[in-house]
């Protein structure tokens, strides 16, 4: 098997109602998605005429750099959607694929009840590259032989290609570093492939056919295959033809013209939570539709250190629409009261979010929709992407935490969208560069950043404490360069000494990472000094802590949030 691893003045009681002007120049990608009674998908919505319109599907099939795949295409100017490795045809054939991309995964193709690719994508009418358990599981569908482990190879190898004529390897040198991480071996290849590569450990790892199908058992989605990249920009172009054209500049005049669609005479209100993704949908949506967007930004308790005023003020300074300021922090901490469990603290959240927006819809006529700034990742760790090959990491407010039954019909206009691309979308629509490069910040805020019990106790003292790690990390010039630096409250106490005097203090992590788009993340190597300098001052600063640790785990195995 592949065996890869503080609120602004209000009248007691009413909500604040701002109302500001102004206009924004919109482009963005758009998908409207159906999820707990939300409006039909459209997924080719890309500005691009329907005729040109193009794709790469990756099947799923378990692997933790599925996603990864999706988003190297992505790179290459090219739409790219992840689904189930069993999706049938009629699912796919509204997005135009001129190729599909089989991930790696943990079975072995010889289990009982393995996953294996449907039967339409071995009759040759596009294009097809097996990626590790993909290229095994091409092999054992086509007639070939997949082994168990003799030898396992994991890490770096040096893959020889002696193809040289193979448009896969086009400019390609011909020994590279790729990064393997396999068990089972392909031991003969199906009948009417050649073999196209080999390494010390593997003979047979690359292999074509006539009919364009390719396997390679190497993942050449990770950073750790240098040339990676540029392998699957081959198989994009070079082998599917395709033509690049999927941009964010594609995007806005389809984009405005489907929300219109969908929403007619509607009404719609938008959650604002301060981050990027939630801007973004905003400007959108009132690029669209103007004054039928009313923007609802809610006080949960669980923000950080003057992020209520801050955030509040931007919005109202530089989006320009209709705002509703509810305070609700008393709510949120009243229904967390007693709540240690991570999914529950979610889910509850997720659902008064819910709630709090469906009231102040009520005070406002009929609303039809509800706009949130849900995320690609987000989706695909809530849950799998519907095939038993994936699992499910954890249920994002947003998307698992919502109630079975709402009576908003959902707009998630970035909902297949990387942070990345969200990142850019927002430096073309103007927004302010503090809101574009704002670090992500977890729906549920600060009550998975309390580990166990929420309380406003411990709020303050994490807020203390992330207060300080933020006014270093951006001291150190540092915040740009990280994609999140957070500070935790563990539940762990231990005994410290200070002025001749015992403590018994609570221990605070310290977390930081880097990342391109949050499936996957590094542990950031802070300098020495940084890292003094912040657990100097949360140990003074903070009188309920005496000790301060640093996380140093990657994702995976850890996720980047603890709880």
């Amino acid at each position: 098997m592949s065996n890869e691893s503080e609120t602004p003045k209000q009248i007691p009681g009413e909500p604040m109602r701002v109302k500001t002007s102004g206009d924004i120049e919109v482009s963005a990608y758009l998908e409207i998605a159906k999820e707990k009674g939300g409006v039909a998908p459209s997924r080719a919505l890309t500005g691009i005429p329907a005729v040109e319109r193009e794709s790469i599907v990756v099947l799923d099939f378990g692997s933790q750099y599925s996603l990864l795949i999706a988003r190297r295409i992505r790179e290459c100017n090219v739409y790219s959607e992840l689904l189930p490795y069993d999706t049938p045809w009629e699912k796919i054939a509204h997005l135009n694929p001129k190729g599909i991309i089989m991930s790696g995964g943990p079975s072995s193709v010889y289990e009982e009840n393995a996953p294996l690719a449907p039967a339409y994508i071995y009759e040759g009418k596009i294009p097809v590259l097996g990626i590790c358990y993909g290229m095994q599981a091409m092999t054992h569908q086509l007639g070939g032989k997949v082994s168990p482990p003799t030898k396992r190879e994991y890490g770096h190898t040096v893959l020889h290609i002696s193809d040289r004529h193979s448009p896969l390897f086009a400019g390609i040198d011909e020994a590279i570093t790729v990064w393997m991480s396999h068990g089972d071996s392909v031991e003969r290849i199906p009948p009417g492939f050649n073999a196209i590569a080999h390494t010390e450990n593997t003979p047979l790892a690359a292999m074509a056919n006539e009919k364009k199908m390719y396997g390679i058992q190497f993942h050449p989605e990770v950073v750790h295959t240098p040339q990676g990249k540029e392998i699957l920009k081959n198989f994009v172009t070079h082998v599917c033809g395709c033509k690049g054209n999927w941009t964010i500049g594609n995007f806005i005049n389809e984009s405005i013209d489907a929300i219109k669609a969908q929403v007619g005479n509607g009404k719609v209100i938008s959650a604002l939570s301060g981050g990027v993704d939630s801007a973004v949908v905003s400007s959108l949506i009132h690029k669209a539709i103007g004054n039928q967007l009313t923007c609802i930004f809610v006080n949960n308790g669980l923000l950080r250190r003057e992020e209520v005023e801050r955030t509040f003020n931007t919005f109202r300074l530089n989006l320009g629409m209709n705002i509703i300021f509810v305070d609700a922090a008393d709510r949120f901490l009243a229904r967390l009261k007693g709540i240690i469990d991570p999914e529950q603290k979610r889910k509850i959240i997720g659902e008064e979010f819910i709630h709090i927006f469906e009231e102040e819809a009520n005070k406002l006529g009929k609303v039809d929709f509800l706009a949130q700034g849900t995320l690609y990742p987000d989706v695909i760790e809530s849950a799998s992407t519907g095939s038993t090959a994936s699992a499910k990491i954890k249920t994002h407010h947003n998307v698992g935490g919502l109630p079975a039954r709402m009576k908003l019909r959902l707009i998630e206009p970035l909902r297949f969208l990387f942070k990345d691309e969200v990142r850019k979308v927002g430096l073309e629509l103007g927004l302010p560069e503090e809101m574009v490069w704002r670090q992500p910040f977890p729906g549920p805020g600060l009550a998975i950043r309390v580990i166990g019990e929420v309380s406003k106790e411990k709020l303050e003292i994490l807020r203390s404490a992330d207060f300080v790690l933020m006014n270093e990390i951006k001291r150190a010039k540092l915040y740009r360069e990280l994609w999140q630096s957070f500070a935790v409250l563990t539940e762990v106490r231990s005994v410290g000494v200070m002025g001749d005097h015992r403590t018994y203090g609570f221990l605070v992590g310290i977390r930081a990472v880097t990342s391109e788009d949050a499936m996957t993340a590094d542990w950031a190597r802070l300098p020495y000094d940084v890292l003094a300098r912040i657990s100097n001052r949360i140990v003074n600063e903070v009188p309920e802590v005496n000790r301060v640790v640093y996380d140093i785990t990657s994702k995976p195995p850890s996720t980047i949030e603890w709880e």
